[in-house]
């Protein structure tokens, strides 16, 4: 298993700095929005395609520090039933699995997007409860009408481009949020489609990481981040986890991001790791940093600390070698 980083905390700084930053606090991959949320500060997708030089430079200033790209990110949302919006983050995505083809990265991080809840809709509609009867006719709108006929289609076209790994982030306010939701989108359009595995959404939603891991399986987890949150007890005790406040009422808010080792201990994270191991995924831990009550910089060094020593990097030992006393 390998240590990585979502670059985008560090758009501030060119990629060869913020590469060299990240390879000097043992980081041994990066992942690298190119489009949609993440942006564009380290990767635009659309000038690399266009030039293979620039293609070609872009890897050089990765590979100089030692490093591989675990993932190409541009989370959106396609399916937004503002057709202007949608074609916009369809437009990115797009281009970040022909990049992909072109660099030879194997996933592309995403989110499945939630569309509205009727053709007429002009905003998303984010369902989380069967009743009244209107939110189950919502559901049965947005999965069989739009999202899985999307991603049927986009999955194909990955594949067509050699992407076999479209990986979605189980996240609150998409359709897919939870294990159920990710496995049914899944069974709906095929292998392509996995889970990019952050349990700092988990943890709020009430979801156990550890629980997590071992319904999905290895094979439907193609990605996965290392993000940690903080539940606040009284807070939560009042008013429940699904939480609007602005991010920056972090006293008053059910939960908040916190740094690697600040919401839950270094145990938590090697036991982590050892059921991803268990469950047949050896592939990376992607830091991505969203703790404002500490600088980038800070919580970076310190999230590779904790997972420097909670990442178990060698193989896992051949048990037919061993030698029993």
């Amino acid at each position: 298993m390998k240590l990585g980083t979502l670059t985008a905390a560090l758009g501030d700084l060119p990629l060869d700095e913020a590469c060299g930053f990240l390879a000097g606090n043992g980081v041994q991959m990066v992942e690298i929005g190119c489009g949609g949320f993440p942006g564009t500060a380290h990767c635009d997708a659309v000038e690399l395609l266009a030039d293979q030089g620039k293609r070609r430079e872009f890897l050089d200033t990765v590979h100089r520090h030692g490093l591989e790209i675990s993932a190409l990110s541009s989370h959106g949302n396609m399916v937004h039933p503002d057709k202007a919006v949608a074609k916009k983050f369809d437009r990115d995505l797009t281009n970040a699995i022909l990049l992909a083809e072109e660099l030879g990265v194997p996933v592309v991080n995403t989110f499945s997007g939630c569309p509205g809840g009727s053709p007429e809709d002009k905003t998303p509609n984010w369902v989380t409860c069967p009743w009244p009867d209107d939110f189950s006719r919502i559901l049965e709108y947005q999965w069989n009408e739009v999202l899985i006929p999307y991603w049927k289609e986009k999955a194909a076209f990955a594949a067509a481009h050699g992407v076999h790994k479209i990986a979605l982030e189980l996240h609150p306010g998409f359709c897919v949020y939870n294990t159920r939701t990710l496995l049914k989108l899944r069974e709906a359009v095929g292998p392509e489609i996995g889970a990019n595995l952050d349990p700092s959404h988990l943890f709020w939603q009430g979801m156990d990481p550890l629980a997590v891991i071992r319904e999905l399986g290895g094979d439907a987890i193609f990605h996965v981040h290392a993000k940690d949150a903080s539940i606040d007890p009284w807070n939560t005790a009042v008013n429940g986890t699904l939480d609007t406040l602005s991010y920056a009422e972090m006293s008053k808010r059910s939960w908040i991001f916190r740094s690697i080792g600040y919401g839950h201990d270094e145990m938590f994270w090697k036991n982590f790791v050892s059921q991803l191991r268990l469950a047949g995924y050896d592939y990376v831990l992607s830091i991505e940093h969203e703790d404002a009550m500490m600088s980038t910089n800070e919580g970076l060094v310190k999230a590779c600390d904790v997972l420097n020593r909670a990442i178990t990097f060698e193989d896992m030992a051949d048990m037919s070698k061993l030698h029993w006393v």
